[in-house]
């Protein structure tokens, strides 16, 4: 009898310790939403009042109702609901308070949530290094610092891991337009809203010990960035504009400390700027579109001689880059009021230097001078604009307008373009259809096989796969493309009896000079890059040159 009573007796007859379990959890979260809401609404300057007393009422009535209802899964469930409704209408309008980074139960911060520790570590490992040569230590969260800090981050860390050389900040509205370039061809980024570019543009301005406050004349400033003890230098250039503050970062790259082999020279053309270093005076003409490489193989040009040896000077406007033991002369504004760039130039030929490299030629009384002091026992470098070999002379012959001093002193001209290099990694070959060769006058036995950029693969669950080595571009780095003339004493008295400069350039022709497609295709057939890079970077060529002269 007293077994039966037991069985029949059953353990929290009144009370479901499950249910109790359940109820303390969901009211336990309720507080810890009240919590988390009220700290984080101070944090971004809302109404704490109204959103706690939001989500505290609707948790109460939510409480008293789940207490009134019989069926416990049913008052669970108006539970839920109450609480999730007024914890995602807060929510919402905090993210609009905020900037992207800050905002939560996003996609991209519930991606971050799984990431999170390798995040954290890989902020912990990067470093922002000021003007002054002084360490930024991370800020304290949520403050106008930390989101210029976390976006200068975030915008680095990708433009670095895509390879990207310059970045610009172009205003637009209610956000800025972002585009990196990445091998010289530019590449469109998600747009930054223009409340976090503003706390961007300050903290940069202040890394590189520029004025913050002022926001219309043009600045210019250096900082550098620490990652896994590598260390990237950044110019930073900001000026103003009626839609806003414009800014372009520049990766300072060791692109200018090229040598002569460095440049992608044909071997021909190699023993040709190597045969520069025999010559003791004269003028070399250094040709080519804007952002050609002008300038880097102007630097190589002068690299190739002994600096020991030889007093090396140059006068430009912006130096790219260092050269040790070469006087470089930069021509300011501060130069306009008392000089001209050619009386600069005039004022190094006579301070007694043996080399000189004048890094821009754009008028008839630079041209003179320089093509005087070639006569006179100098060895001159000379950098100017053009599309050609053939249009640089043309150039030449305008602004000189001595053809016979032309011929004595002129040693050769080159002309140049910069290509990007398909990735060994991925690259693909296939087979040319036969019209393309025909249009290029390419014989079918060289080039049975070329090369073209790889095509986006995609892993067993339908995911892209991309290329770590070139991050899904198809190229890695640029190689140069030369067209170039050395004159001979038969091309010397060519210039100075022809009339017409497609005379000129039949003799050049004579001479076995390839045209720069013709040179482009010869690294087109090996593989080093792609009949659509090629056209694209002639095209431009022609477009900026057409551009120039209108």
């Amino acid at each position: 009898m007293p077994d039966i009573l037991l069985l029949s007796v059953e353990y929290g007859g009144y009370v479901s310790i499950v249910k109790l379990i359940l109820f303390l959890v969901m009211y336990l979260l309720w507080l810890l939403l009240i919590r988390w809401a009220g700290k984080d609404a101070k944090a971004v300057d809302t109404n704490i009042g109204f959103w706690i007393g939001l989500i505290l009422g609707a948790g109460a009535m939510a409480i008293l109702l789940w207490w009134l209802i019989p069926v416990f899964v049913a008052g669970l469930l108006i539970y839920v609901v109450a609480i999730a409704a007024t914890g995602l209408a807060y929510v919402r309008h905090r993210n609009t308070r905020v900037l992207d980074f800050d905002r939560v139960l996003t996609i991209e911060h519930v991606k971050s949530l799984f990431a999170k520790s390798e995040k954290l570590e890989a902020m912990a490992s990067f470093l922002f290094i000021t003007a002054n040569n002084n360490e930024v230590p991370p800020p304290e969260p949520r403050t106008p610092m930390f989101f210029g800090y976390r976006t200068a981050y975030d915008v680095l860390t990708d433009a670095m891991w895509r390879r990207a050389s310059t970045i610009t900040f172009a205003p637009k509205g209610d956000n800025y337009e972002v585009t990196y370039y990445i091998d010289g061809a530019a590449t469109k980024q998600p747009s930054v809203p223009r409340e976090q570019m503003e706390y961007f543009i300050h903290f940069t301005k202040e890394l590189a010990a520029l004025d913050a406050n002022e926001k219309r004349k043009p600045q210019k400033g250096k900082f550098r960035t620490r990652q896994k003890k590598e260390n990237a230098d950044w110019e930073v250039m900001t000026a103003g504009s009626t839609a806003g503050e414009q800014v372009r970062l520049k990766h300072i790259s060791k692109e200018h400390d090229q040598r002569i082999t460095d440049l992608g020279l044909a071997p021909d053309q190699q023993e040709q700027f190597e045969s520069l270093t025999q010559i003791r005076q004269g003028l070399f003409l250094i040709a080519g579109p804007r952002k050609s490489g002008i300038t880097s193989t102007l630097y190589a040009l002068l690299r190739n001689h002994d600096a020991f040896l030889n007093s090396i000077n140059t006068i430009e406007k912006q130096p790219a880059a260092q050269l040790l033991n070469i006087t470089q002369n930069v021509f300011a504004l501060t130069d306009t009021g008392t000089s001209t760039y050619a009386r600069k130039l005039q004022s190094i030929i006579r301070m007694g230097a043996d080399i000189v490299g004048v890094g821009e030629c754009e008028d008839a009384e630079t041209a003179k001078i320089a093509s005087a002091a070639a006569g006179d026992g100098k060895l001159v470098y000379v950098v100017m604009n053009a599309d050609n070999v053939l249009q640089a002379l043309g150039k030449w012959i305008k602004m000189i307008g001595d053809k016979k001093l032309i011929a004595e002193t002129l040693i050769g001209v080159s002309n140049q373009r910069l290509m990007r290099t398909l990735c060994e990694e991925c690259k693909q070959a296939y087979a040319p259809n036969k019209e393309l060769l025909k249009k290029f006058n390419l014989p079918a036995e060289k080039a049975k096989v070329l090369y073209r950029p790889g095509k986006e693969v995609y892993d067993k669950k339908g995911k892209p796969s991309v290329c770590e080595h070139c991050q899904g571009t198809g190229y890695v780095g640029r190689t140069g493309v030369f067209e170039m003339i050395m004159l001979n004493d038969e091309l010397r008295s060519a210039v100075r009896q022809v009339k017409q400069l497609p005379e000129l350039g039949m003799q050049f022709r004579r001479a076995k000079m390839l045209y720069l497609q013709e040179q482009a295709l010869r690294k087109v057939i090996v593989g080093k890059t792609s009949i659509n890079e090629m056209l694209r970077v002639l095209a431009s060529g022609k477009a900026q040159d057409g551009a120039a002269s209108q």
